[in-house]
């Protein structure tokens, strides 16, 4: 590991406590469904105008972890805080008012049009003194336009595409307008323009608007290039956090993925590229692994 990187381990015992100089962090939390714990004393804190991205395995907490961010799963111990507060304490209001989220899975109501989905993102600033505006109007039509789907306003949801639905969905969130954005695999469904295109403007909201971003990414090239904070989880743990090109090297990789590979610099970006070993060379790692235990 790269000294730049930072662990969890037994020193993060049960007393240990984050900070709360950043508006968002989990303080020694335990995740769990039912009598499935996923994680046990995780402790995560979210740097401020940040744009983090958390990366790792499948099953091992990412989008778990983002619906403890969000309010969604209460912690079974520990702590979510929001601004210095318990989340869970917060009139859910004011938190939507905060804290957005873009969920994995979203089902959209039966016969709602692309417009009208987008702007119930605008609930959370409704009121009884304060109703529909032409704010409102602008910040819809602008949340469309950014996402490319302004065209498809007048279009049932549920007659979209994959792709379509996702980015109805993304500039429902931005309708919103909050200063902290959580996104669940937000290029899901989309293909390789797209994706792009979706994460150019989660660079842009946090680079131009001061947005701070936190999103669960399966691409580990994707992570890297974009984020400017990175969480690397294994088994419900945090493996690594720190900018990628502080802690993304080819031991973390194969630490986190049990992935034989190379990290060089990505031609474009300078940001750090992960190539894997060609399939002889991992077959053969493999079989020495198998060896050996």
């Amino acid at each position: 590991m790269n000294a730049g990187a930072s662990r969890s381990g037994p020193d993060r015992g049960p007393n240990h406590r984050r900070s709360t100089v950043n508006r968002l962090s989990a303080d020694n939390v335990t995740l769990a469904y039912d009598q499935r714990v996923i994680a046990e004393q995780l402790s995560v804190e979210i740097p401020d105008n940040s744009f983090t991205v958390i990366v790792g395995p499948n099953a091992c907490g990412k989008s778990t972890l983002l619906r403890a961010l969000s309010r969604m799963l209460r912690p079974r111990q520990g702590r979510v805080l929001l601004d210095g507060q318990a989340i869970q304490s917060m009139p859910a209001k004011k938190v939507a008012r905060t804290l957005g989220l873009l969920p994995q899975s979203s089902i959209a109501p039966d016969g709602i049009t692309v417009a009208d989905l987008v702007g119930r993102g605008r609930y959370p600033h409704q009121g009884i003194l304060r109703q529909w505006s032409d704010e409102d109007e602008r910040v819809v039509r602008e949340s469309m336009r950014q996402t490319g789907v302004a065209e498809l306003a007048e279009r049932y949801v549920d007659e979209l595409s994959g792709g379509q639905r996702q980015r109805v969905w993304i500039a429902m969130a931005l309708a919103q307008q909050t200063p902290l954005l959580l996104l669940d695999e937000p290029t899901t469904y989309l293909d390789i323009q797209h994706q792009i295109d979706v994460l150019d403007l989660c660079a842009e909201l946090h680079e131009e608007q001061g947005r701070t971003l936190v999103a669960v990414l399966h691409d580990l090239n994707h992570a890297a290039r974009y984020a400017t904070h990175l969480v690397a989880l294994r088994g419900g743990s945090v493996i690594a956090e720190g900018a990628p090109r502080d802690i993304v090297t080819a031991e973390l990789v194969e630490d986190v993925f049990g992935l034989r590979c190379q990290v060089i610099d990505d031609p474009e970006t300078g940001t750090p590229l992960v190539v894997p070993a060609a399939r002889p060379a991992r077959t053969r790692a493999k079989a020495a692994a198998t060896g050996a235990s």
